[in-house]
């Protein structure tokens, strides 16, 4: 490990943030999802010699084989932006959950921050309210709730997605913004490749003799979070939580033992079985944190192929996407995806490397 360490940073030394950047021109930033999910375009880029094909994405089954292994991420986001008032001022304030400390305590963005201070209270509705418990050092707020019945049926009634930034449409159907096999509560976003999938196509593929993996890893804020250091190497990467259950560790493992092809829907289902084959050699039953940044240099140890949306400049997705398919290959795939005019970000078309 140590001898794959040292050629990792020497690969790695010269490569800055700056080189990762493209220009996108704003009107291709898509606003809404498409009406049919998998009516989405799809660039097909081969990873070894940087060829690129315009399909559509249920063109998909062109390209996977009986025996190879689609790697899902089952995570569900949660409505999780809410909007409330101080009780004592009626000032307005914006609540973003990210993460779940306790049964009815979550760590919070809120803004504006001077109107959210320890001990203030808030009201959301007649069901909700809370009381911010503590302001942590980078400005996150630890938020105590109070519910009128269960807090989930509440915030799923009141809340709303929380959409990246970018994206400043209404969403109206909160569905749009969760894949089809989404389960397990928890995300901040969604795994946006996976939203191009219906549940025709995945019986279709199962017919096919293709294995349908799931991982969970529940997405936080920070996978939106720029890289402001002009080092790849000096940027700290978010923590995210992971899980992977035994049925899907035999499959992995199964596939690879038969010779098929490991190909990730995402770069959290990415993230997910790197991590786990980094720390235990291989694909086991296990669950934790994971900060792994996969950047030019890196040496994937499971994954073969890879499902994906465009992604911003400069960003830690783009560079993951880099590494996997070779840095030239997927600049000029952007390059190309631009001219063509592809839809971009989380509503956008996607990208198979293979």
């Amino acid at each position: 490990m140590l001898k794959f360490t040292q050629n990792y940073r020497k690969i790695l030394v010269k490569m800055k943030t700056s080189d990762f950047f493209y220009d996108l021109p704003e009107e291709l930033i898509a606003q809404t999802p498409i009406e049919k999910r998998d009516n989405s375009r799809l660039l097909v880029l081969g990873k070894n010699n940087g060829s690129i094909e315009h399909k559509h994405f249920f063109d998909l089954k062109q390209y996977l084989k009986a025996g190879d292994c689609l790697v899902l991420n089952n995570t569900r986001v949660l409505p999780a932006r809410l909007y409330g008032v101080r009780k004592d001022t009626g000032a307005l304030v914006e609540f973003v959950l990210l993460k779940q400390k306790g049964t009815n305590t979550w760590e919070c963005l809120a803004g504006p921050g001077k109107k959210a201070k320890t001990g203030y209270e808030f009201k959301f509705s007649d069901k909700l309210s809370a009381v911010v418990a503590d302001v942590l050092p980078d400005g996150n707020r630890i938020v105590e709730f109070t519910s009128d019945g269960e807090f989930f049926s509440v915030l799923d009634e009141i809340g709303q997605m929380p959409l990246p930034p970018y994206i400043k449409e209404k969403l109206n159907d909160k569905e749009r913004y969760q894949t089809v096999y989404s389960k397990e509560l928890g995300s901040a976003a969604a795994p946006t490749a996976g939203l191009h999938f219906t549940t025709q196509m995945l019986d279709e593929l199962k017919e096919m003799g293709v294995n349908i993996a799931y991982v969970t890893l529940h997405v936080g804020l920070g996978t939106f979070r720029p890289v402001k250091v002009e080092d790849v190497t000096q940027h700290k990467m978010h923590s995210e939580q992971y899980f992977v259950s035994k049925e899907t560790a035999d499959i992995i493992s199964r596939t690879k033992t038969n010779g098929g092809r490991v190909i990730c829907v995402g770069t959290t289902s990415c993230r997910t079985v790197e991590s786990v084959a980094q720390k235990y050699g291989e694909i086991v039953e296990c669950s934790g944190d994971t900060e792994i940044f996969i950047y030019p240099g890196y040496e994937f140890k499971c994954m073969d192929g890879l499902i994906t949306n465009f992604h911003l400049p400069e960003s830690t997705l783009i560079m993951l996407v880099s590494a996997f398919a070779g840095y030239d290959n997927v600049m000029n795939a952007y390059k190309t995806a631009v001219e063509q005019k592809y839809r971009f970000f989380s509503f956008g078309d996607a990208m198979l490397i293979v």
